[in-house]
């Protein structure tokens, strides 16, 4: 638990509620709200919605961040995104863009309806994955006031082209064949596939991106499981939804979500780092590229001594005045 890795913590400053409420898809998005214990019931306070990594569930890494802000007087809410953890959405694992961009303009359906929430100042931030999605609901949700993400991973590119571009046009087409195949299998009734995600086990031959997930989903730092299913699925979406990713384009038209302003953070060391930079190259103004010194990706999801929670803090209280 090094630089003070604390996934599970839990504040004795805030209360914590479970919600559910509807998307436009009439599926239950399920969120823990987090409420500090000396809010007045009869003041209007600014929000964060706060997205999980891609794959992951609520209780991994949102409900950290989610916590440590509602510590510095905002009212927060930790949603699951659907298809996964406690929300809707069946097949389990599934890959749908859209419907996670939809959950989080559904946050701030029901953030926007609480009588202690100013409607108007209500923010997103997106971590991994989910910094993708909460990019894609801002550019057609302009009630998201200011936009943050932590480790993003744009993951159009990602799947499209791989880490620095390492994946082939060749080798991209081969994954939708594969992907188009077992669709045939599964409407045969053949058991359904999964891909990509954090590896079982470690052996030898595990690169360090592999190590690197491992440590947080596999083991006591970080892993948690739903009830109900079975922890190997665990960031593991189904084979022939994952291929929607390749239609996904976050970043096209991302300067339109100015003048609200933007803030990503990423490890100095990260292999996501890329995508971080690349949307802070292509955002409009005001815009902010915060360089995590010594840390990795995984690092920012809960080593609370790397991560730059002031600096998120004063984006927030900035621009949600």
């Amino acid at each position: 638990m090094s630089h003070g890795a604390n996934n599970f913590y839990k504040s004795e400053q805030v209360s914590l509620e479970r919600v559910s409420f509807k998307n436009q898809f009439q599926m239950n998005t399920v969120g823990n709200l987090f409420v500090p214990k000396n809010l007045s019931r009869n003041t209007r306070y600014p929000a964060i919605i706060v997205g999980h990594p891609m794959g992951a569930v609520k209780e991994q890494s949102s409900n950290l961040y989610a916590q440590k802000l509602a510590e510095q007087g905002f009212v927060t809410l930790a949603i699951d995104l659907s298809f996964w953890g406690e929300s809707d959405g069946r097949p389990r694992n599934l890959v749908s863009p859209d419907i996670y961009a939809e959950d989080f303009s559904a946050a701030v359906d029901y953030l926007g309806a609480q009588g202690f929430v100013d409607r108007d100042r209500i923010g997103v931030l997106g971590i991994c994955g989910s910094g993708s999605f909460a990019i894609s609901a801002a550019k057609i949700d302009p009630r998201m006031k200011a936009i943050a993400t932590v480790s993003m991973y744009d993951m159009g590119a990602a799947n499209r082209n791989g880490l620095k571009q390492g994946v082939t046009v060749a080798q991209r087409k081969q994954a939708i064949a594969e992907a188009a195949a077992q669709r045939d299998v599964e409407f045969a009734g053949g058991k359904t596939k999964y891909t990509s995600g954090t590896v079982d086990q470690l052996t030898e031959n595990s690169n360090a991106i592999e190590r690197e997930f491992y440590d947080f989903y596999r083991t006591a730092r970080g892993e948690f499981t739903p009830k109900g299913l079975s922890p190997q699925l665990t960031t593991h979406p189904t084979l022939t939804s994952n291929v929607r990713f390749m239609n996904f384009y976050p970043f096209n038209d991302i300067e339109t979500i100015s003048p609200r302003p933007m803030l990503f953070i990423a490890g100095e060391n990260a292999h996501s780092r890329e995508f971080s930079e690349e949307a802070y190259r292509l955002a409009g103004e005001p815009k902010a590229l915060v360089i995590v010194p010594g840390a990795g990706h995984v690092d920012l999801y809960d080593r609370v001594e790397l991560i730059p929670f002031s600096k998120l803090t004063t984006f927030f209280r900035e621009n949600l005045k």
